[in-house]
């Protein structure tokens, strides 16, 4: 029988002393990190080290990217809303005062036309604003914030920075109901500015336009002429602009031609009118009725 002999000794304990390796280990590293140093002899092998150990790395850091990404992104997006809601609400405070300065703009402009309209008179004027507005469609009347006590009288003449609007139908103390000339129950002497051609203009309910029954077929009368204010009613001063004609049908048969004219003053838009106190306006009775103050000019021509 053959017996094996075993080594007894230790097997850390073989080999070269551990200091000598450590030894040797160190003047290895150290010539290696000078070399590196100034000679950059290991940036290819750290190069291909770099892109061996990418994969590893970017799946070893992906959990933490994927949380961040998420985090982030819930964060932009919250904060994203909260300046959106700011910014439409600053957008809609920015828009109604624009429309703000808008009206106060066109406010501006209107008054503008008004004091020059009124300017061009020599009598004594007052604008008004248009507080409420009748709303049945064939009783054109409005109401205005001023009254007798501002001297307002009825039968008053009102204007607008276009032409005649109307006249004062009905005094409160503080308020007055104006009758526009297109009411169904208006009639406002006019005559034709080309050729001086005297008639009635009267109103049909309609906003935009006016008749004048009274025109005979043979009359000079045609689409565009002007029509003014004739002064004969002693309600409306002579020569202020009421209307343009739009429209002249003669039928031979017939002794009046239909005409029609449209209202140079803007009735359905303005906000503010010019009340004017004409030169006989201390002679006029104060409790003359407009409405019959125009059927007796309407007579009366």
């Amino acid at each position: 029988m053959v017996t094996l002999s075993a080594d007894t000794r230790p097997i850390i304990g073989r080999g070269p002393p551990l200091g000598a390796r450590f030894f040797f280990l160190a003047v290895l590293s150290i010539t290696v990190m000078v070399l590196d140093q100034r000679g950059g002899y290991l940036d290819t092998a750290r190069l291909w080290m770099g892109a061996t150990l990418h994969p590893l790395n970017a799946v070893v850091d992906a959990p933490y990217s994927l949380w961040d990404w998420l985090t982030g992104s819930f964060a932009d997006r919250a904060r994203l809303r909260d300046e959106n809601a700011e910014l439409s609400e600053a957008l809609r405070l920015a828009r109604t005062r624009l429309l703000r300065y808008e009206s106060l703009i066109e406010e501006n402009r209107r008054l503008r036309e008004l004091r020059a309209a009124s300017q061009g008179t020599g009598e004594r004027t007052l604008i008004a604003e248009i507080v409420h507005v009748t709303v049945d469609a064939f009783r054109h009347r409005v109401r205005i914030n001023k009254g007798a006590d501002d001297g307002l009288y009825e039968s008053q003449p009102v204007l607008d920075a276009f032409g005649v609007v109307g006249q004062v139908a009905r005094l409160d103390k503080f308020t007055a109901q104006l009758i526009l000339i297109t009411d169904a129950e208006h009639a406002t002497p006019v005559q034709i500015n080309r050729n001086g051609i005297r008639t009635i203009a009267m109103g049909t309910g309609d906003v935009d336009n006016l008749s004048l029954p009274f025109i005979t077929v043979e009359s000079d009368i045609k689409p565009g002429d002007l029509l003014v204010s004739s002064g004969l009613d002693g309600i409306f001063p002579a020569g202020y602009p009421v209307a343009s004609v739009t429209k002249v049908e003669r039928d031979p048969a017939d002794t009046f031609a239909t005409v029609e004219a449209k209202p140079l003053a803007q009735l359905d838009r303005d906000r503010e009118v010019l009340l004017l106190w004409p030169d006989s306006a201390e002679r006029r009775p104060a409790e003359t009725d407009p409405i019959q103050g125009s059927s007796d000019a309407q007579q009366s021509n």
